[in-house]
Formats: structure tokens, sequence, C-alpha cells
């Protein structure tokens, strides 16, 4: 195979391929060579320049597929919604996403692998928290959220849904899962800050049947 002048395009037929031979296949069951062949044009020195692992892909591919329609930025350009709605409406959206729960179901290994989860904290505080505090921050602004500390709230809110409230990571019963939603919802209600409601409840039990049933 000729040089690639344009190692950005390679990488990402990469993990195109990578993601379709995960859900259809399984993380465990696609090996390295599975992607080779599928590729067909691509030889292992070549691969291995782009990914030197199969870790390596997976955290791209999850990357990838959480970053891939950055909800925040949607919500927060929507015109109408002070803080606290877009706030909800982001909490809505994150819940039930289809493609991420169908993804999750493909990989439950992965979502628990101690490398996995040590990279969803790093970004729980870095990337996730930081972009659900300016929803704070604009809720504040406007009065329609008058929590206190909410750069720490939006860190511990982020950790919470993450990772504690992630089945995969916490195998729990329908029934305890639902209890570990009222007891969030009673959490957030004592600091000022209600917004779980019937319908996200309702939204966050179809997540847990999506995924485990």
């Amino acid at each position: 195979m000729a040089r690639n002048k344009y190692p950005e395009i390679t990488e990402q037929r990469i993990l195109d391929t990578a993601t379709r031979l995960f859900l259809e296949k399984g993380w465990e069951e696609t090996t390295i060579q599975d992607i080779i062949d599928e590729l067909g044009d691509l030889t292992r020195g070549a691969f291995y320049h782009h990914y030197k692992s199969k870790d390596e892909i997976i955290d791209a591919v999850t990357t990838r597929m959480f970053n891939k329609d950055d909800m925040f930025d949607t919500v927060k350009k929507e015109k109408g919604l002070n803080g606290f709605e877009k706030l909800k409406k982001i909490l809505q959206l994150s819940v039930i996403n289809e493609e991420q729960l169908e993804f999750a179901k493909s990989l439950p290994s992965v979502f628990s692998s101690h490398i996995f989860v040590s990279k969803q904290l790093r970004d729980c505080i870095h990337s996730v928290a930081p972009k659900l505090n300016c929803f704070f921050e604009e809720g504040l602004n406007d009065g329609s959220i008058t929590v206190e500390y909410p750069e720490q709230v939006s860190e511990t809110f982020t950790i919470l849904m993450t990772l504690w409230f992630n089945p995969i990571l916490f195998p729990v019963t329908k029934g305890e899962y639902l209890r570990k939603y009222d007891y969030l919802k009673y959490l957030l209600d004592h600091i000022g800050l209600s917004i779980f409601d019937d319908e996200l409840r309702k939204r966050a039990e179809k997540a847990f049947d999506n995924i485990l049933i």
C-alpha cells in the first residue's frame, strides 16, 4: 500500500471498520487481524503505525462515539430555555441515547474495564463537568438555579450519573437501579436542584431495559 498522504482518513476508516466489527462480533471476538482483513488494503505494519493495540482502538472508538454529537453545543444554542431547562434537557438526552446504549450493550466488558473506567473518570472531571457547569452558571445568572457550590455539584453529579448510576459498572437489579434513581432525586432535591421527575425516571428505566434485558 502506498504511503497515505492523509493519515486522518486511514484512521477514520480503521475506526469505522472497528466499530462495525465490535458491534457485529463483540469486543473480545474481534481481533486486530479481523480489522486489517476487513479493510483489505492495509498492512499490519501500516495499521500499527496508527494504533499500537486494541486498547488504543477501543479508546478511540468510544471517544468518537461519545463525542459524535455534541449535545452540549446543541442545547446551549437553543433559544427560549433558561439554564435549568437546558440542564434538564441535557440529562434527558444523555440518559437514553440509543446509539450509545446499543454500543454499551455490545461491549459490556469494555465499559467495566479499569482502563475505560479511569478514562471515564478523567473525562467526567476535565470534559463533561465543565460543560455542565456552563448551564449551572447560566441558571445562576437567570435565577432558574440557586444551588451553592455549582462547580462542585457539576463534578459530583457527573461522576454519579456516569459511573455510579451505570448498571454495567455496578451490576444491580432493576429494582435496585430505580432505588438509585430515587436516591439521586432525593439528594438533588435537598440541595435545591429538583431536576429528576417521572418522565426522566421512565427514560432511565427504558435505558436499563435496553442494556440489560
